[in-house]
């Protein structure tokens, strides 16, 4: 842009400038038609809206990039050098989601098990204690590891 006189960047500017705000109002009505406030009734799938908004959210970064800060104008291995680790930063924030979610469902299937399975204590018939009167009137059943200690004193009270 170093080539152009004043008045030719005034047009460039105000062209990337109209430009940008044409994108982002698209970006707008796709989201307000995908959610069905503009046409009642009509919902665009997630797949499509998100998919068109994070291509034009893309379209607008790379105008912004190349055009604003001058990288259209750069010699092709400095830009290289630029965009390689943007992309592989993107790569990594995908993959940390990917991983997390993968994680999040691993440990809900964990919490789901009971704590003698995860824990390798046995449990048998001996140790189970059978509790009625739960709120919704069905048995509650409690697990107790088989290696605690049992208090004899008490076991002769109770009976």
């Amino acid at each position: 842009m170093a080539h152009l006189n004043y008045e030719e960047g005034k047009k460039v500017v105000f062209r990337g400038f109209v430009l940008l705000g044409i994108v982002t109002l698209l970006e707008v009505m796709v989201a307000l038609v995908g959610k069905g406030y503009i046409i009642h009734g009509f919902h665009l799938p997630r797949f499509i809206m998100y998919s068109l908004m994070i291509g034009m959210s893309l379209y607008k970064a790379y105008f912004i990039i190349f055009e604003f800060m001058h990288m259209r104008y750069e010699v092709p291995g400095l830009v290289r050098s630029v965009l390689m680790p943007t992309m592989l930063l993107i790569w990594a924030i995908i993959a940390f989601f990917y991983e997390g979610n993968t994680w999040y469902h691993w440990r809900k299937n964990v919490n789901d098990r009971p704590i003698l399975e995860l824990s390798g204590g046995v449990s048998n018939s001996n140790n189970t204690h059978h509790e009625s009167g739960s709120h919704d009137g069905k048995e509650m059943q409690q697990e107790t590891p088989a290696n605690l200690p049992v208090d004899s004193n008490a076991v002769e009270k109770h009976h």
